[in-house]
């Protein structure tokens, strides 16, 4: 074989072989974890049709703000008895008409009818965002038929699992930077708020560029999401510097 033929094919396989151990030893190692939320699913507890939704899916919601609407027209005759009895159960009690008893019976026929008028509204209990609607208009529904999803995008989390070696450079209240391989030009500032005490097996769902171990720790990281680009199922990659790792 050529000389000079040799020497280019030797040069060629240096070269490659340079850029590989470049790669293996100072390519950033990412652990990878699966972005979840605060999510809320909000159920009826009464029998009844839905009357109207005041939102749609992907709307901002204030915590107390109503989001369904159920019919109630049944309760809503039961609570007007119930308010109009207790009424004139009142006026006879002062005039000494009616025992004590009888009154706090009406009182007490009152308030459940109160309580059950006050269930036909379904108010979201958080400030986020609506992200599911079970139901649609005018079906019937049962109590415990779920209605609605909320969830606090403002604030989500990912679990991340570690090795016991990285134990000894995490802390709870440490800062990181998550990124979305689909957005590498964007990271997310993070805290890690919670360490695992006790090792566990690899979860089948976790996502990892490279296994190290089988048995690892879970670290959960908060992070900041105000313009809430980060969706609950998305996967966001972490990185620790080389003097964390």
């Amino acid at each position: 074989m050529n000389k000079k033929i040799i020497i280019a094919v030797g040069a060629v396989i240096g070269v490659v072989a340079i850029f590989s151990v470049k790669k293996y030893f100072f390519t950033k190692f990412y652990y990878v974890g699966t972005v979840e939320a605060t999510r809320i699913d909000l159920s009826s507890r009464l029998a009844s049709n839905i009357k109207n939704y005041s939102f749609q899916e992907g709307d901002s919601v204030k915590a107390g703000e109503g989001l369904v609407q159920l019919d109630c027209r049944d309760i809503e005759i039961v609570r007007d008895y119930t308010q109009s009895f207790f009424d004139r159960s009142q006026r006879l009690l002062k005039s000494g008409s009616i025992p004590r008893e009888a009154y706090d019976l009406a009182l007490k026929n009152k308030q459940e009818a109160d309580l059950k008028w006050s269930w036909c509204e379904i108010s979201s209990p958080i400030s986020g965002t609506v992200l599911t609607r079970f139901m649609d208009e005018g079906e019937w529904v049962l109590p415990g038929t779920k209605l609605v999803s909320v969830a606090n995008l403002k604030s989500v989390w990912a679990y991340i699992y570690v090795e016991q070696p990285m134990l000894s450079s995490l802390q709870i209240g440490m800062n990181v930077k998550g990124i979305i391989p689909d957005l590498p030009e964007k990271s997310f500032s993070g805290k890690i708020i919670k360490i695992n005490s006790e090792a566990e097996f690899t979860p089948k769902n976790v996502q990892t560029r490279e296994e190290r171990s089988r048995l690892v720790f879970g670290v959960k990281i908060q992070f900041e999401n105000e313009d809430q680009t980060l969706k609950p199922g998305m996967s966001i990659e972490v990185h620790f510097s080389d003097r964390q790792r």
